[in-house]
């Protein structure tokens, strides 16, 4: 349901290629978009020299994602992935179809847009906290279970009274 291509020239996706397509692949289940997204990671160094400049954007029209890497903890890049993602989602349930300014000032002045934003920037956000923190879970879990294996794990269990 997605293509990707890295025009970076820090390779952002190439270098994180595992995280993304499994972010992708997470985000795809939770929020059941219909229409494949196309993703592109690229350079803009004179927009990461703006204080102010574009982090990301969507094209609701071609079912683009543009993602500026520059200058940008990998994290914060998912975080706008995510947030763009749930555009995506807003544009295959038809919210865009009204024809809906997206000039400067967009969010500001279009109450329906006001809402699009607002969805975007709180479920996008609670989107990579609760991948992250799946993630996180499981790798623990997973690194315990080979490192020390179940006997020591149940023991360490019964000396600090979890149950599982």
């Amino acid at each position: 349901m997605y293509k990707i291509y890295d025009k970076s020239s820090n390779k952002m996706y190439d270098n994180h290629k595992d995280i993304v397509d499994s972010f992708m692949e997470y985000s795809h289940k939770r929020l059941k978009y219909a229409k494949p997204v196309t993703i592109y990671f690229v350079s803009d160094l004179d927009n990461s020299n703006n204080p102010l400049g574009k982090t990301a954007y969507y094209d609701h029209g071609a079912g683009i994602i543009v993602l500026f890497t520059d200058n940008r903890h990998f994290k914060d890049v998912l975080r706008s992935l995510s947030h763009e993602l749930i555009h995506h989602a807003q544009a295959c349930r038809g919210e865009f179809d009204h024809g809906p300014e997206t000039g400067e000032g967009y969010a500001q002045k279009d109450p329906h847009m006001r809402k699009m934003e607002a969805e975007a920037y709180l479920k996008g956000n609670l989107n990579l906290r609760d991948f992250e923190d799946k993630r996180k879970s499981k790798s623990i879990y997973n690194n315990i279970s080979i490192k020390v294996g179940k006997k020591w794990l149940a023991s360490l269990a019964k000396r600090i009274k979890l149950s599982f």
